[in-house]
């Protein structure tokens, strides 16, 4: 087999070639660091890369380029799932099939040749083959490499929790036993947790290198992990913090609809590879996302535009967020103020050991979700609470009330019934859920809040800072919604009480559907429709007024006759 021309023995250089033998883009300079990284790094390290950058592919050529060098070394790929192992193997497999440069690399007749594991037609003779893939808790006894590819090993349904972070820290300890001597490990991954496997394996000697998708400040929590071109830049001032680090690939504009679609917090997570959160960053919701005005009932504009500038802030308005948290009233309103969507009421009752039942009533209009009441009622499945609760639906003008079934099987919506017959009769639904609730609140909430479509009524905010008058001040805090809001994290248990923000979350989650309107068009849209109308109005009126000339009447007479119901028409003459 001949040798690599020279050029080709820079793996930059080789993964040019496979990336346009795919019909591909040249690589980006971020993927040839990354390139590079793989060729001359240490023998254990971690790449930690933003998402959708392209790790594995370039790392699948990565070993093929290896074996072209050098066709008698071993590689064994794992993954979270054996899936997705032989999804890298048999990408694997395709450019040795495709490229002419790997045609001495194609297996003979009596070699291994399978998605599982294959030889290149050079190896000798071995129990290892060269390329075989495997799922990270899989039975690995028994396996032979000089290279170890860790292909995103973390993933949610394997680091939720902490018993299941250790039995994954476990079973990667296996690859010691699997390595061949001066054998490499190279894991690549994006983080999952703020506990993250590739924390503890920087403890048993692996050097991390982070690129990060946007060029992060200065003063960040990376130290030397970041990616020196990267750090490079940022110092020689050649790029601005936020800037886009592959802006071929990620535009400005498109990293800030992924963080508002992903959250903050797993945006900081899986784009800028930050597991060391602070305060400010632990806790995902902010109040100073909020928009805190005055809800009518019945209308509200066509649009709200929010703004963190200083002139924004409401001073006078106590606000229980962190440090530097505030509440902002709205920047601006646009276009007329017309009738919501409709308006629902979330119910989470109160079960054994609960406190309140917590409600929230929110209304919707373009997109934007408007809170009109929240709050917390004492005393259970009483009269008098569910009283309250049909007279609070009946203010609200809500159409459809969503009752939390997890307590009680649905009793409690049962029992609501009659007195809303007698209040304020509307629809009834009962709403289950399986979802892990701190997670749940912060999935629904988070990315609502980041895009500024939550707005909350004054009036809510000053009730909830006055409740609960007659309970000692810790614990009167922990009751309140807003506080409840800005403590929440993802770990089970993090709030005593969460009976408000639950309500919340779950009137919230009713209008996801109808979060994806665009204020601008429904505006445009409705302008047009008003356009027509007055349009069929005026048309109706001139052929009237024809009409009315032909028979001979006076202008004045024409005048009286025209002028519309609306007034739109007046005064023709």
């Amino acid at each position: 087999m001949q040798p690599l021309p020279e050029k080709l023995q820079d793996f930059r250089y080789f993964l040019i070639i496979t990336w346009r033998h795919l019909n591909l883009p040249d690589p980006t300079p971020v993927q040839l660091d990354i390139a590079e990284y793989l060729q001359y790094g240490p023998r254990r390290k971690i790449i930690q890369a933003f998402r959708g950058v392209g790790k594995s592919w370039i790392t699948s050529t990565y070993v093929v380029w290896k074996l072209r060098m050098n066709p008698q070394l071993k590689f064994l790929v794992v993954s979270a799932s054996k899936d997705r192992a032989d999804n890298f193997s048999t990408f694997t497999m395709r450019l040795i099939n495709e490229m002419p440069i790997l045609a001495p690399l194609r297996p003979e007749d009596a070699q291994r040749n399978s998605k599982i594991s294959f030889d290149v037609g050079p190896a000798q003779a071995d129990h290892a083959p060269s390329v075989k893939s495997q799922g990270v808790l899989g039975q690995m006894a028994g396996s032979r490499a000089d290279e170890v590819i860790a292909d995103d090993v973390e993933v949610p349904n394997n680091s939720f929790t902490q018993p299941m972070r250790d039995k994954l820290s476990e079973a990667v300890k296996e690859f010691d036993a699997i390595l061949k001597p001066n054998g490499k490990i190279t894991f690549l991954g994006t983080p999952q947790t703020e506990q993250s496997l590739y924390l503890t394996l920087e403890e048993r000697g692996y050097t991390t290198r982070i690129w990060t998708a946007r060029y992060p400040d200065l003063k960040n929590n990376y130290g030397d992990r970041l990616a020196p071109k990267l750090a490079q830049s940022l110092q020689e001032k050649l790029v601005k913090p936020k800037d886009p680090v592959d802006p071929e690939r990620f535009s400005a504009i498109d990293l800030m609809e992924r963080e508002a679609s992903y959250g903050r917090s797993g945006f900081s997570l899986q784009f800028m590879l930050d597991t060391s959160l602070s305060d400010q960053d632990r806790y995902p919701l902010k109040l100073s996302d909020l928009i805190i005005s005055s809800v009518n009932p019945d209308h509200a504009p066509e649009k709200v535009i929010w703004s963190s500038s200083p002139e924004y802030v409401i001073k006078e308005l106590p606000c229980v967020g962190f440090n530097g948290d505030h509440f902002y009233r709205p920047a601006q309103q646009f276009g007329d103020w017309i009738e919501y969507t409709g308006s629902v009421m979330f119910v989470d009752p109160s079960g054994k050991g609960k406190d309140a039942t917590g409600y929230a009533c929110v209304k919707m209009l373009n997109g934007n979700l408007y809170v009109s009441d929240a709050g917390g009622l004492n005393g259970g499945y009483s009269d008098a609470v569910l009283t309250t609760l049909s007279k609070i639906a009946k203010t609200n003008k809500v159409n459809t009330i969503l009752v939390e079934s997890n307590m009680g099987g649905g009793m409690f919506a049962e029992l609501l019934k009659p007195f809303l017959m007698r209040y304020h009769p509307c629809e009834v639904q009962d709403v289950r859920n399986t979802k892990t609730k701190e997670l749940r609140i912060i999935d629904i909430l988070e990315p609502v809040m980041n895009s500024h479509r939550l707005i909350i009524d004054r009036k809510v905010v000053e009730k909830d800072y006055r409740s609960n008058p007659n309970e000692a001040p810790e614990r009167k805090l922990k009751l309140q919604l807003f506080y409840q809001m800005s403590r929440i994290t993802k770990h089970r248990g993090s709030l005593v009480h969460d009976d408000i923000l639950d309500a919340l979350s779950g009137a919230v989650a009713y209008w996801t559907d109808y979060m994806a309107q665009d204020e601008d068009r429904n505006i445009r849209s409705r302008k047009d429709e008003l356009m027509a109308m007055h349009l069929d109005n005026w048309g109706s009126s001139i052929n009237n007024t024809v009409t009315q000339t032909a028979l001979g009447l006076t202008p004045r007479q024409i005048s009286n006759s025209n002028t519309s119901n609306d007034g739109f028409i007046n005064n023709s003459y």
